[in-house]
């Protein structure tokens, strides 16, 4: 494997794996509400059993499956392993951070999710190795013109509201987790593929 490639894989592992801790952290710090998709995943959850990120893997699968048609190309081998191994990861820990009644360590679990969560995002986007199911729709969003963070925006407060009428835990904290995450993500990107690229010596594309 070349050098590019192993820091690209590597990037995209890492960012999919620190983002999944920063979503599962939200989860956590229930008592101002979780992440829109979470909402929805929650929702489900709530409805027909199963777990959240089961429902993760599920909505992802269902997601690639609509982008795939309105792109008329099959999806690339990262967005099927970040559909996934995100699911995955927020099983698992959400097994291993322990669960937590006070509000202020919810708050801290929140606050410190939020953040990474975020820098997740533009770490794995930054590997260029193909978006997410969600994170392909929000690429499609900025593509007619809009920011990445009006696409994140617009994205997420309707995977909230599809997640409020399942019976989602939907709080102040979701509209922050909507409407900011956005403004991390996009200079995180830009940042990390500028690092990427000094390190390869090369552009990603």
């Amino acid at each position: 494997m070349s050098k590019k490639l192993k820091w690209q894989w590597g990037c995209f592992f890492v960012g999919l794996m620190v983002m999944s801790l920063g979503i599962t952290m939200t989860i956590k710090g229930k008592a101002i509400g979780t992440s829109p998709w979470d909402v929805l995943h929650i929702g489900l959850f709530k409805q027909f059993g199963l777990t959240i990120g089961l429902w993760s893997i599920l909505t992802g699968l269902f997601i690639i499956c609509v982008t795939s048609l309105y792109l008329k190309q099959f999806p690339k081998l990262a967005t099927l392993l970040n559909m996934i191994l995100i699911g995955s990861f927020i099983d698992f820990f959400n097994w291993l951070l322990p669960s937590t009644t006070m509000f202020g360590f919810e708050l801290l679990y929140f606050i410190t999710g939020f953040f990474v969560m975020s820098i997740g995002c533009g770490l794995y986007i930054a590997a260029s190795l193909g978006a997410g199911p969600r994170d392909t729709v929000m690429m499609i969003i900025a593509s007619k013109g809009f920011s990445v963070k009006t696409g994140r925006t617009i994205m997420e407060v309707i995977a909230a509201s599809c997640g409020l009428l399942l019976g989602g835990p939907v709080g102040f904290g979701t509209v922050i987790l909507a409407l900011g995450t956005g403004y991390i993500i996009q200079p995180a990107l830009i940042y990390f593929k500028q690092k990427l690229e000094q390190i390869i010596g090369e552009p990603l594309i």
